[in-house]
């Protein structure tokens, strides 16, 4: 006769091996930290794009050819929409946990019988979820102001979710490192934005310096915008299949970085 286990047993936990209400908690109290502002978190990134592209055809659109075979404001759209993308799953999860360091209720999102692996997830949700429906805005914004359709539409959702689960990895990462909010910006000043800025999103690497193209090979940002632009525009400076592998390997290694931070309790539990 198979022996019942029971929940008090060594290694088992009330809600078993995964805590599916504890995720889903966590989960949709990320997404309704970004919702209840949509204005700030979902509008004002529509309308930032919309400048940048607004600016970019006054000043240089008129006198810049064509880049890679692609008109200049349609081959620089796709790196605007993923440099918006991950700059807000970055700020969804970090400022999620910054926040909570700061207040002092951090504990809130300890306490629960929620394990490591659950705070990632519960976490990465948040950053996902407002990744993605800041692309879907931009991505309608783009087809009716400039008439650009996906080529690739599911290769674009692909490389735009890798991209959001990414930077909202190293959100955790930032936000559990960051002690103050003035920390918390020199990260995204100094280390994200640099690499959103520098990954081909307003130029073709092929246009660099060796030096330079070489560095820019070994930004995982520079294959996600890449990624994206050749899912939309069909144009792109490498493989997408090498485009995926490298993401799919960063988002994994910054995530269990995630999960073994949460598991030790570096800087949480002082």
């Amino acid at each position: 006769m198979q022996e019942q286990v029971t929940p008090d047993q060594p290694g088992m936990r009330r809600f078993g091996r995964m805590n599916w209400l504890g995720l889903y908690t966590l989960a949709m109290r990320e997404i309704k930290r970004f919702t209840t502002v949509w204005t700030q978190t979902v509008l004002a990134p529509l309308v930032t794009a919309a400048l940048f592209l607004m600016i970019f055809n006054i000043a240089i659109g008129p006198r810049r050819g064509d880049v890679m075979g692609a008109p200049f404001l349609h081959f620089i759209a796709p790196g605007i929409l993923m440099m918006t993308v991950i700059q807000n799953a970055f700020a969804n999860t970090s400022s999620s946990i910054v926040i909570s360091k700061v207040q002092g209720n951090i504990v809130d999102s300890l306490m629960p019988p929620l394990s490591a692996a659950e705070l990632v997830l519960g976490y990465l949700a948040g950053g996902v979820a407002r990744g993605t429906v800041v692309a879907l805005t931009i991505g309608l914004g783009l087809a009716l102001g400039l008439g650009i359709v996906p080529e690739y539409p599911l290769l674009a959702v692909l490389f735009v979710v890798l991209g959001a689960t990414l930077m909202g990895a190293l959100g955790i990462v930032a936000g559990i490192y960051a002690e103050k909010f003035d920390q918390m910006a020199a990260i995204t000043n100094f280390i994200v934005t640099p690499l959103a800025f520098l990954s081909g999103t307003f130029y073709s690497v092929q246009s660099l310096p060796p030096g330079l193209m070489q560095a820019t090979h070994l930004n995982p940002i520079f294959y996600l915008i890449d990624g994206v632009r050749f899912a939309m525009i069909g144009v792109s400076d490498s493989a997408p299949a090498l485009g995926l592998a490298v993401v799919c390997g960063s988002a994994l290694v910054v995530s269990l970085l995630g999960w073994w931070m949460l598991k030790s309790g570096y800087r949480l539990k002082q």
